[in-house]
């Protein structure tokens, strides 16, 4: 259920992005979702690739800073109120979320909604416990 995210620490610098992004190319790891959050001094490329343990080796053989974090991935409705329907649940129960990050994907009128929070494990028990559909880990690496 739980999803191996690349949390990859950058300086925030004009070409620090195009780096670790080679890294991954040359060695073959696919990214299939991303995002990118920064201050003044340093920035955090959140990436979610096909094999995760593959491309944080690689990335730390070419002197990368990189964490595994586990996320979560939900499916939601591709309309108006579907992101709205799920932060919903999650604020009636008291969770408090990280970050999150969507990417649309080839169901038709859905969305993959990536999620983290401290307790991942009460967060996954919330969702399902409302209906919310939870994407396995092996289906968004496979996308």
């Amino acid at each position: 259920m739980k999803i191996k995210q690349l949390s990859i620490f950058l300086q925030n610098r004009m070409g620090s992005l195009s780096k670790p992004l080679e890294v991954l190319t040359v060695a073959n790891v696919n990214i299939k979702a991303m995002c990118m959050a920064d201050t003044s001094e340093f920035g955090i490329l959140r990436l979610v690739v096909d094999d995760p343990i593959k491309g944080k080796e690689a990335l730390e053989e070419n002197n990368f800073l990189v964490k595994i974090t586990e996320i979560i991935a939900v499916e939601m409705n591709d309309s108006p109120g579907g992101l709205t329907t799920v932060l919903r649940v999650i604020k009636e129960n008291l969770i408090d979320l990280e970050y999150l990050y969507a990417f649309s994907h080839e169901k038709e009128g859905k969305a993959i909604l990536l999620l983290h929070a401290d307790d991942i494990d009460r967060l996954i028990d919330i969702l399902t416990g409302n209906n919310i559909t939870m994407v396995p880990a092996s289906e968004v690496y496979n996308l």
